[in-house]
């Protein structure tokens, strides 16, 4: 009943064929060992793959042990790699369970194209998939995070995916198949394992049949979202344009709130940050907001979107300016492009220097007479709070000669006694 379950739920997600060559993710849990064995049983070419983190010691090493003796017994032929996962969480600056992931996945693919596999199969199972609704439930989430896990991503596939971690094990029992348990599953200390451990427990208390239910609801919740990502997709269109997020058309699609969630929660933005910058919108410009990765500003009219960079990336981002010096001669014509500019080269003082705007700064705008605040000309000419911010001087002593691809200061004006001259060109 087992196999022929698994076989049918393999033929009505399509999820690889009987002539496919299948890689499996075999860590020697019961899950695994489970999907092994299966994938034997219906006659599926397989080939099994197993990763050491060596983050469990001596636990770790006995696992390879029995996966090596496993596949050795069904003349299934293995593949083993050594990761140190610990140096890579560290590098990486992530947990060590995205590090594991990132780790596997990554090899599981390069793997699966040097063997010429059709696919990964992965043995997430039913409980795995009501575990991590209630994991995004808890943390915050929008539809999307409450389908539970996928049948199949990409090359990625999940045979077991409907069938429960009870069914599992009755079935290894029934076929008198040994597996190994990984302890750190049975400690708290993570939060899935207290969702599995405690959490799940206390909710059968309530609902004896509340795995299956879940399932059921993220199974239900799938559907709604392939409707609802293409509304969404829609939306995005429609609200977001070259400057940022129009604040003028997002208020009137037709739910804002969960338009803007849906673009600002793949750059790292959590339901509650989404909140707060959705309330922003009835508020005064400039406030900012953070991910790990991504800032988005409060401007005038729109949501500005920035990624973060490294200081070493910032550097690179400063202006480069070439320099040419010649003799003025009646017939030269001042260039009116943006990123060129001209200046009697005898009234400046040398050398230049180029920094970042700052508050207090003052200049007087090429064809003007007084001076002006630089904040109030870039507010004149609409420029953004981001836009604002990457807005680089030139300076001759303390006086500002140039905003950097926007306007000259009319002190330093080529005039009829102008001799010599100085062009600079943005690059």
């Amino acid at each position: 009943m087992f196999h022929l379950q698994i076989a049918q739920y393999i033929e009505k997600e399509k999820l690889f064929g009987l002539k496919d060559k299948v890689l499996i993710a075999l860590s020697g849990g019961a899950d695994s060992v489970a999907l092994l064995r299966v994938m034997v049983y219906l006659g599926y070419s397989c080939e099994a793959a197993h990763c050491n983190f060596r983050l469990r010691g001596e636990e770790s090493d006995r696992d390879e042990s029995f996966v090596r003796n496993l596949c050795d017994n069904l003349n299934i032929p293995l593949h083993v790699i050594h990761f140190d996962t610990n140096e890579y969480a560290a590098q990486h600056q992530v947990s060590i369970e995205m590090a594991a992931r990132e780790l596997r996945y990554d090899w599981f693919e390069k793997l699966r194209k040097e063997l010429k596999a059709d696919v990964v199969a992965v043995a997430h199972h039913r409980d795995d998939s009501v575990e991590t609704l209630l994991l995004n439930l808890i943390r915050g989430t929008g539809i999307n995070g409450l389908t539970g896990i996928h049948p199949k991503n990409n090359l990625i596939v999940r045979p077991l995916l409907t069938v429960s971690r009870e069914d599992i094990l009755a079935y290894l029992k029934e076929m008198k198949q040994e597996y190994v348990t990984d302890s750190t599953n049975l400690q708290d200390e993570y939060t899935r394992n207290k969702i599995r451990l405690n959490l799940l427990p206390m909710m059968e208390t309530i609902n004896p049949s509340i795995k299956p239910s879940l399932f059921s609801t993220a199974s239900h919740l799938l559907d709604a979202s392939i409707i609802y990502d293409k509304v969404i997709e829609e939306g995005k269109k429609r609200v977001i344009t070259n400057e940022g997020i129009s604040i003028e058309k997002l208020l009137t699609e037709p739910s804002p709130r969960a338009l803007l969630f849906e673009i600002l929660y793949p750059l790292g933005f959590n339901s509650a940050q989404a909140d707060d910058i959705f309330l922003s919108l009835d508020r005064q410009s400039g406030r900012k907001f953070f991910s790990p990765a991504w800032m988005v500003v409060r401007d005038r009219a729109y949501l500005l979107i920035k990624r973060l960079t490294s200081q070493a990336v910032e550097a690179e981002e400063k202006p480069v300016i070439e320099e040419e010096r010649f003799p003025y001669t009646p017939d030269f014509v001042i260039p009116r492009d943006k990123k060129t500019a001209c200046f009697d080269a005898d009234k400046l003082y040398y050398p230049l220097t180029l920094r970042k705007w700052q508050a207090g700064d003052r200049f007087v705008p090429f064809g003007m007479k007084g001076k002006k605040n630089v904040s109030d000309y870039l507010t004149d000419v609409k420029y953004s709070i981001l836009q604002k911010e990457s807005m680089y001087v030139l300076c001759s002593d303390e006086q500002i000669v140039w905003l950097v691809g926007e306007r000259t200061d009319n002190r330093f004006r080529i005039d009829k006694d102008t001799k010599n001259v100085l062009l600079l060109r943005l690059i």
